[in-house]
């Protein structure tokens, strides 16, 4: 896997004058990686690991100038394109991440804020960032960068564009239920499942009526495709899917390509002590062949991007503390975590936590050894 990554990394510009240049970029990029999996959170914390690993990282990279001070490692990241950075991940993952065949692949797709990226003096918000992740791998696929949470739908197209979506289900939250985003996903070979709100008025109203009338109403003849109870944190769930295959009454859908499946999922919580009961009902538009049961896990699997990529950041790797505000700087370290993630993730040779994983690699040489290699 490191072989592969600096075979990646060698495509990468060496923004730098040459005659000031005293690392090799690929020294610089190979050590940041492996202070990150090594728990390091800032530059100095990069430039401190090197230092302290600088007999065994001399076992594989040149070092001719020795390990790079923490001002070299951010000058670096503030001046690497982006956008190349994150196209060699994009290899990278492609190149050594590869299902089994027949295996299901969902791919859910989400943006997350890095809260303490702000820079109030020159006006601009907090980095956000577009992430797509493999739901049955907990594998980050690729990254895009915006300025805000609104300006996700212009990173979406060239961050599907980078994918493989053949044979996949993508998972989008409603902001993303457009139907030029699903004719996207269809014509690469995929299949989509997007949660329709009011984003799409005449759309969502229709389908609310549709199944008021035939789901949740007295008088209504469709029966729940999935029905369970689910107790837990102090409360009771009951969970009902309901689905729609026979698409001609609800004439709003037309318009979206290769629709198959309308599905309204309702959860009715009881808080335990409390008598208080609440119910909310969410629809989903899939262009999916697979059965409605299967449909209402991938629904319920969407949410494996905030549990098992965006909180893991903000709590493993303590990404919304960073305080890194150069636009570049932020967003290259934040791809160098995703990055560390999928090393540790990867790895199956450790039955530990992620954090266990890491503490390990930062402590045991051989174990670091055995992580990058894949």
């Amino acid at each position: 896997m490191l072989e592969a990554l600096i075979s990646k990394f060698a495509q990468i510009e060496d923004p730098r004058c040459d005659w000031r240049v005293e690392h090799k970029l690929l020294d610089i990029l190979v050590i940041a990686v492996c202070a990150v999996i090594g728990e390091a959170e800032s530059f100095e914390d990069i430039a401190l690991y090197g230092r302290c690993k600088r007999d065994w990282l001399g076992r594989f990279l040149e070092l001719p100038g020795g390990i790079p001070s923490h001002d070299t490692f951010r000058r670096v990241l503030m001046l690497i394109d982006p956008e190349c950075f994150e196209r060699c991940f994009l290899d990278w993952v492609r190149s050594v991440f590869r299902p089994a065949a027949g295996a299901p692949r969902q791919i859910a797709i989400d943006g997350k804020t890095v809260r303490r990226s702000f820079d109030r003096q020159n006006g601009r918000s907090p980095l956000h960032l577009v992430s797509a992740f493999a739901v049955e791998h907990g594998l980050v696929l690729a990254q895009r960068a915006t300025d805000a949470k609104r300006g996700e739908l212009t990173a979406l197209p060239s961050l599907l564009d980078g994918l493989d979506l053949r044979g996949c289900l993508v998972s989008l939250d409603a902001l993303a239920c457009r139907p030029e985003i699903a004719a996207q996903i269809t014509a690469r070979g995929g299949d989509y499942l997007l949660a329709l709100k009011g984003n799409q008025n005449k759309a969502h109203a229709e389908v609310k009526r549709w199944f008021e009338a035939n789901a949740f109403s007295m008088h209504g003849s469709l029966r729940p495709c999935f029905d369970a109870f689910d107790e837990g944190h102090g409360r009771l769930v009951r969970r009902r899917v309901f689905a729609c295959t026979e698409l001609e009454p609800l004439a709003a859908l037309q318009r979206w390509p290769g629709l198959t499946t309308v599905l309204a999922v309702e959860n009715i919580r009881s808080i335990n002590g409390s008598g208080k009961v609440t119910a909310e009902v969410r629809y989903y538009l899939s262009s999916s062949k697979l059965p409605p049961t299967q449909l209402a896990t991938a629904i319920r699997s969407h949410w494996a991007i905030e549990n098992g990529l965006h909180w893991v950041l903000d709590v493993g790797f303590n990404e919304d503390a960073s305080r890194v505000r150069e636009r570049t700087a932020a967003r290259n370290l934040a791809l160098l975590r995703k990055i560390a993630l999928n090393f540790a993730r990867a790895n199956t040779t450790l039955k530990a936590s992620l954090k266990g994983k890491r503490k390990s690699a930062a402590w045991d040489n051989d174990f670091m050894a055995t992580l990058i290699a894949g």
